[in-house]
């Protein structure tokens, strides 16, 4: 647990100003939607994989499965074939089956809002139902990807790997009203500049207050 000093604090508002000022404030996600149920397929269809991939994929399966009840119902085999370009698509496809048949038999076909309800869906993890609330219910919440991770390890701001302990962290230090937007803005860092395993520290707006900058 990294230590709430004014040091860090003091980074911490440096950091979120930078962001903020490199790549604005939207809180929109990368991955395209219409409603809260296209978007919490998307963010399953996500995990291990790019949002590019996925937005290539999801207008047609969208098209094919239009409804919560079409995917409660959907054949496993045909369903897999829809994702089949989407790295582990057979345990997706029985979640995202699994998912749909919890909304229809425990809420009424809608999108729950609170972590609790949300995480009793077949695969939505932490990182999924905070995508859910900060993006659709827009409920102040931190998601942990791999980027969020890896960068706010290297600016000090966690000395966790778990994801569970780093939004822990970051919930205590970043100002509430940045807590949606971090993750967008970190993912295009993390894209871009701050990459793993080497990241372009040289081109970097925040290698003169990053203690991982050499």
């Amino acid at each position: 647990m990294v230590r709430k000093t004014k040091a860090v604090m003091d980074r911490v508002n440096v950091v979120c100003e930078r962001l903020d000022n490199e790549y604005g404030t939207d809180t929109r996600t990368y991955l395209d939607h219409r409603d809260a149920f296209e978007l919490l397929i998307a963010t399953i269809l996500s995990a291990q994989c790019t949002d590019k991939r996925v937005n290539m994929v999801t207008p047609s399966l969208f098209a094919k499965y239009p409804t919560v009840h079409d995917f409660a119902t959907a054949d496993v085999k045909e369903l897999e074939e829809a994702i089949h370009s989407i790295g582990f698509y057979h345990a997706k496809a029985r979640n995202i089956i699994g998912c749909a048949r919890k909304l229809e038999s425990d809420f009424e076909g809608e999108v729950p809002r609170t972590l609790e309800e949300l995480t009793s869906l077949p695969g939505v993890g932490r990182k999924t139902a905070n995508v859910i609330r900060g993006n659709i219910f827009e409920d102040p919440s931190i998601v942990v990807d791999t980027h969020v991770k890896r960068i706010s390890k290297r600016l000090g701001f966690t000395d966790s790997d778990d994801p569970v302990v780093v939004e822990q962290d970051l919930m205590k230090i970043l100002p509430r009203q940045n807590w949606i937007r971090y993750n967008i803005q970190i993912i295009y860092l993390g894209r871009t500049i701050c990459k793993a395993p080497t990241p372009r520290c040289s081109e970097c707006f925040l290698k003169d207050i990053c203690p991982s900058y050499k």
